[in-house]
């Protein structure tokens, strides 16, 4: 994902700062440097704006931060976070507070940076439609399926395949390494609901926040839960609610449709994959 340099001195702003300064390389089409602080060391980047207001922003890293710098702006951190190929950065403004710092491989191999705000990234995938591409250009990506489960997924349109299998967790898994390391839980509302009513959910969540990675995916609206017959829904919601506030590690998310639950299975668990370092995306371009 790139190095992370350490600063040879303290930032001005202390250790939590963001700066950005100009780039005094005069052959550099990236007039900027960027600085974050990234685990226990500083990320340091060339990059070709201030900020991504308008488009994504390409980055490449530096060799080092310059002593003498030349400081366009500096701002306080409130949370710069690796996740997988990204960084999220959160800074304590009012405006123009939250952007991501994607790492990405291009055709031919190529590593690339891009910075980007949620606008941008909304510009740049503006459709709706569920996509029939393969989720992060993964090819031979097998799924393993509960050998419990009735009528199972077969992830036909997904082009992946599947093998059945007990699994310790969940209905669906990926394994590296020949341990199971992302799974899927599939729920009906009428299952969610007596799951919720009995309290086995957050005895389920609790079992898969033991994983590195889990989800809950119900084939059915949220709203649903409100015309549910046999149970006050407001009690529904509280309970729902509590389970997740007590196992954040472990989203619920609500599919609306079976074909659509499916596809969100197959993407979260590729995901899963990628975020943890066992495939890496293949990304024609940005």
């Amino acid at each position: 994902m790139g190095g992370v340099a350490r600063s040879p001195t303290r930032s001005p702003g202390g250790d939590r700062t963001f700066t950005v300064a100009y780039n005094p390389d005069p052959d550099s089409t990236l007039r900027y440097l960027i600085r974050l602080p990234v685990g226990q060391g500083w990320l340091v980047l060339k990059a070709a704006d201030t900020w991504p207001r308008t488009s994504k922003v390409y980055c490449h890293p530096a060799d080092e931060w310059p002593h003498d710098a030349e400081v366009v702006e500096e701002v306080a951190v409130r949370s710069c976070t690796r996740r997988g190929p990204a960084i999220d950065l959160v800074l304590d403004r009012a405006r123009e507070s939250r952007s991501q710092l994607v790492f990405t491989t291009l055709k031919g191999g190529r590593k690339a940076i891009f910075w980007q705000s949620l606008r941008t990234a909304k510009k740049a995938r503006p459709g709706v439609a569920v996509p029939t591409g393969r989720a992060a250009g993964i090819a031979g990506l097998t799924i393993l399926v509960d050998t419990r489960e009735r009528y199972p997924y077969k992830f036909a349109r997904q082009q992946v395949a599947t093998e059945r299998r007990a699994l310790p967790q969940g209905d669906y898994g990926v394994e590296a390494d020949g341990e199971v390391v992302a799974v899927v839980e599939r729920k009906g509302l009428d299952d969610l609901a007596s799951s919720l009513t009995s309290a086995k959910l957050e005895l389920t969540l609790a079992e898969l926040a033991t994983l590195s990675r889990a989800a809950v995916v119900v084939e059915d609206r949220y709203s649903s839960l409100l015309k549910h017959a046999n149970v006050r829904p407001a009690w529904l919601l509280d309970c729902l609610a509590a389970a997740q506030t007590r196992y954040p590690e472990v989203p619920v998310f609500f599919a609306e449709t079976r074909p659509l639950a499916e596809e969100w299975t197959y993407r979260f668990l590729a995901a899963s994959l990628v975020a943890l370092g066992h495939l890496t995306p293949a990304r024609d371009d940005e």
